[in-house]
């Protein structure tokens, strides 16, 4: 058996490491999957990294929780999937915070929310009862950058720098990428319904990044005039 303090050590080091691709996502899932006996441990491990590290790389980590859930079900080891549906709040919380410094991620949330419906990890009222949430959230940090931007740059959680941005817009671009090509292999020959399908899938933009304060001022003004 391997040292329990090694396995956490390494998975929380591939958590730490996960990128747009999908090798490091599935290279994580299969670590855990390896190491199942040590399912409770490896899922606090995702919890604690969640909780710990910058938007990017909990962004990367909800996009490897599907990539878990996938694993898990093949296997069959579903304890994982059901660490990860009791929690899901928490999860939710960690990666788009209510105080406005998780924004960029809320539609990463909703895209994997998405997802885990259609393969039936998570119940449609269940996402729905969440989507409630990630709608409270769109409000509170809507009230956040109008009454009080400040107060939540200075006490909310990690904002992303200049070099964490650059590393965001690259690794959506892998992942649009990705999708044009998984898009193409289905409907090569229908250009239009590829443009549809890619706009409607695109999770973040570099707006989302680079004018985060004219977004801000532009819902503001949506709450004044509209």
């Amino acid at each position: 058996m391997a040292d329990p303090f090694e396995v956490r050590m390494r998975f929380t080091s591939q958590l730490q490491h996960l990128n747009a691709s999908v090798t490091s996502a599935q290279k994580a899932a299969s670590y855990a999957i390896k190491n199942r006996e040590m399912d409770e441990d490896l899922h606090s491990c995702i919890l604690e990294q969640l909780e710990r590290n910058n938007m990017n790389n909990r962004a990367n980590i909800m996009y490897f929780i599907e990539h878990l859930c996938d694993l898990a079900q093949r296997e069959p080891h579903m304890e994982f999937v059901r660490m990860i549906q009791r929690d899901m709040v928490r999860i939710i919380d960690a990666v788009a915070p209510s105080d406005g410094s998780g924004a960029a991620n809320v539609k990463v949330v909703r895209r994997v929310l998405q997802a885990l419906e259609a393969k039936h990890f998570l119940e449609t009222q269940t996402v729905k009862e969440l989507e409630e949430i990630l709608k409270e959230r769109d409000i509170l940090v809507m009230e956040v950058e109008t009454n009080g931007a400040s107060k939540s740059r200075s006490n909310g959680g990690p904002r992303l720098d200049k070099r964490q941005i650059e590393q965001r817009i690259e690794e959506d671009r892998e992942r649009h990428k990705r999708l044009r090509e998984s898009i193409w292999a289905v409907n090569g020959e229908d250009d239009f319904e590829f443009e549809k399908t890619y706009d409607e899938a695109s999770d973040i933009g570099e707006d989302d990044y680079l004018a985060a304060e004219e977004d801000a001022e532009e819902r503001r003004q949506t709450i004044e005039f509209g």
